[in-house]
């Protein structure tokens, strides 16, 4: 078998993990780790499919992303960074699942992408925010806040879901609004 050929394992066959252990940890095996792997909800419905240099880190990312959508996962690791197979592994997991998971089509942005918590404003806050005789320190300041308020409801719910894992926010994205991981 060449690097380029690789048994694909069928998704069905493989191991249901727990994406938050009982000690609150995420699967410290995966970190560094490259490869394909599926996020489950909590009836072990499939809701994205990725892959990553480093799985642990993306782990991380989709938790704080998806705080109430991770609940169990499957992997497949590779030894090297490879596209052809990582994208191969993906495709097929997909086609096994019979339909596209809702995080690889119209949510897709939601697991991918910082969250964005402008989209968290109240309608004080929003008003406050299009006031034209606010500045930009202003309305840096607002926004810090409000991703700070988002912040603070996203590691609520980590915490009541029994995470231990410490948790860091860029903070110098939250002057944009925007909210992603160190």
């Amino acid at each position: 078998m060449t690097n380029t050929q690789m048994q694909i394992p069928e998704l069905s066959k493989l191991e249901y993990l727990p994406y938050i252990d009982s000690q609150g940890k995420l699967p410290i095996s995966l970190q560094g780790k490259i490869g394909v792997y599926g996020i489950f909800d909590q009836d072990k419905k499939l809701l994205f499919v990725g892959y990553s240099r480093d799985i642990y880190q993306s782990m991380k990312q989709h938790l704080v992303r998806q705080p109430n959508s991770c609940y169990w996962l499957k992997t497949q690791t590779i030894e090297r960074p490879n596209r052809t197979i990582l994208e191969g592994i993906k495709t097929a997991w997909i086609n096994e699942n019979g339909s596209l998971p809702i995080g690889n089509d119209i949510a897709e942005a939601k697991w991918n992408q910082p969250i964005d918590a402008k989209q968290e404003m109240t309608e004080a806050e929003a008003i406050q925010y299009s006031d034209p005789l606010i500045d930009e320190v202003a309305k840096e300041k607002l926004l810090k806040n409000i991703s700070r308020r988002v912040e603070a409801n996203i590691l609520e719910i980590l915490k009541t879901r029994g995470l231990e894992e410490n948790i860091r926010f860029n903070p110098k994205l939250k002057t944009s609004g925007l909210l992603d991981l160190k």
